[in-house]
């Protein structure tokens, strides 16, 4: 099967053939059939057009098959893929074709009614996936690898989503940097549980699977019973998931039989790699999976803008609660606020320059040229490097806390409040205060039939931190605010402080 087109993702699949890609509720496909069903949409959105030119697409499809050609197909047709959250309100949809300027919109049938109203509102192209497959003739445009390929819309912690441009080259950067540094082949097969309109999902592991020629089995949602029946029937070699994923699987680990507990540890032993990200994994959780999986989750760092940039070493030692050193082909440094690097064991803002970090902040010229100094990308996040390893403290503007003179990591007062055995899970952010600048607070989840108090807490926690590190401030609350991801959005938690003054 020739082709004029220069999208390498694409052009490895024509030598991966028949073998099979995509498991899911729709059936299997093999790489032939993907290509063949990408071809087809590509041509039906390009309706008698030439090329799309960097049109952007918005789409919503069901997690499977039907994705990843949708995906593809707007790729080949030389469009911009925006992929939508099946979770987001009709105001966020809204907004996110909007800010995007999509003059496409393709829908799934469960999500028909609301897409098509707003396409109507923003006078829009609207189109059903079931559209997509009737046979079209002509031929696919030459893309371009610099040409402008995703964009994907951060969750900011200030006012609305920023949409993050990548590059097909982008892409490629990201994907075959952990390809490397994780061992993919083509003989591994990996179960995808994680949303599809973010980075982990789409490029960690979707784009990661199709590029070795690889088995991805996507789920049509996360289920700890039905994860744990695939890992017992299916001959997985690869998992990765977000913390709140590993909790819910131990939580259903610990409701099973003690045969049924003993053969889903088993199951995991044909697993050559697990990985958690895209939030800090408690010590606690990690230290569980490996007695009940005898796997130690390896962790990473990254972000939307930039892929993954940190990462434990696939062979070696896994440092607990570090997220490793660069991946191969990006180079990372820690600076001061004057943007100076800093020595080892001196904390400092993680920068990132390479062939990875995005292209640009869709339509926010000013935003982009702000968030790079010199060609390095300012992540806004705060680390140190403890032995070679890089140690995340937490995010600049949420994650430390500036009390009393001192510089305090959320993230370490969280690992240690998490040990008492009163405590279930935990946040803690900064609350303003006029004479400290900020103080600790705490919004702790407690274990069923557990009570503590704030004395309690802070008589616990002055022996086991520094006494400007104790929360003055804790509030028990039957649930955190989490993003799709499931990390803790502190900004939502901060109202809630006020909320409860």
């Amino acid at each position: 099967m020739a082709s004029s087109e220069k999208i390498a993702l694409i052009e490895r699949a024509e030598e991966h053939g028949s073998r099979p890609a995509i498991i899911s509720s729709e059936g299997t496909y093999n790489y032939r059939q993907l290509l063949e069903r990408s071809k087809q949409i590509g041509l039906t959105l390009l309706a008698g057009k030439d090329d799309l030119k960097e049109e952007r697409v918005a789409f919503l499809a069901s997690r499977g098959f039907d994705y990843a050609a949708l995906q593809w197909g707007i790729w080949r047709a030389g469009g911009i893929a925006v992929p939508l959250g099946e979770m987001h309100p009709v105001s966020e949809l809204e907004y996110l074709i909007g800010d995007s300027a999509a003059s496409i919109v393709v829908a799934h049938p469960e999500f028909r009614g609301k897409l098509r109203a707003i396409a109507r509102n923003l006078r829009v192209r609207f189109v059903p996936t079931e559209e997509l497959f009737s046979p079209v003739k002509g031929s696919l445009p030459q893309i371009d690898p610099a040409r402008r390929a995703m964009i994907l819309y951060t969750s900011g912690t200030t006012g609305k989503a920023k949409g993050v441009v990548s590059t097909h080259l982008n892409i490629q950067a990201q994907v075959t940097s952990l390809i490397d540094a994780w061992g993919w082949v083509s003989p591994d097969y990996i179960l995808h549980v994680l949303p599809l309109h973010h980075v982990h999902g789409i490029i960690n592991v979707l784009t990661c699977a199709l590029w070795a020629g690889a088995k991805c089995e996507i789920l049509p949602r996360f289920d700890p019973v039905e994860t744990w029946q695939k890992f017992v029937e299916r001959d997985l070699t690869l998992f990765m998931a977000v913390p709140t994923i590993y909790v819910k699987l131990i939580s259903a680990w610990e409701a099973a039989t003690p045969r049924e507990q003993q053969l889903l540890g088993e199951a995991c032993q044909k697993f050559r790699l697990m990985v958690s990200g895209s939030a800090a994994l408690p010590v606690s959780v990690l230290a569980k999976w490996k007695a009940i999986t005898g796997h130690t989750l390896l962790e990473r760092y990254g972000m939307t803008e930039i892929g993954m940039a940190l990462s434990n070493p696939l062979r070696g030692v896994r440092v607990v609660g570090t997220v490793g050193t660069a991946l191969p082909r990006v180079e990372v440094r820690l600076v001061d606020d004057g943007g100076n690097p800093v020595e080892p064991g001196v904390s400092g803002e993680i920068q990132v320059r390479g062939p990875s970090v995005f292209l640009e902040y869709w339509q926010r010229p000013e935003e982009t040229k702000a968030s790079f100094r010199h060609g390095w990308f300012s992540t806004g996040d705060i680390a140190v490097v403890e032995k070679g390893n890089y140690r995340i403290l937490g995010r600049k503007s949420t994650d430390i806390i500036k009390t009393g003179g001192y510089k305090v990591s959320a993230l370490e007062i969280e690992e240690v409040l998490r040990s008492h055995p009163a405590i279930k899970e935990c946040a803690v952010i900064g609350i303003e205060d006029r004479e400290w600048g900020e103080r600790v607070g705490a919004a702790l989840i407690l274990q069923k039939g557990k009570d503590l108090t704030l004395g309690e807490l802070r008589t616990w926690g002055k022996k086991r931190l520094a006494p400007y590190k104790v929360p003055t401030r804790a509030i028990v609350v039957d649930d955190l605010p989490r993003n799709p991801l499931g990390k803790v959005t502190k900004v939502s938690l901060k109202k809630l402080f006020k909320k409860t003054k």
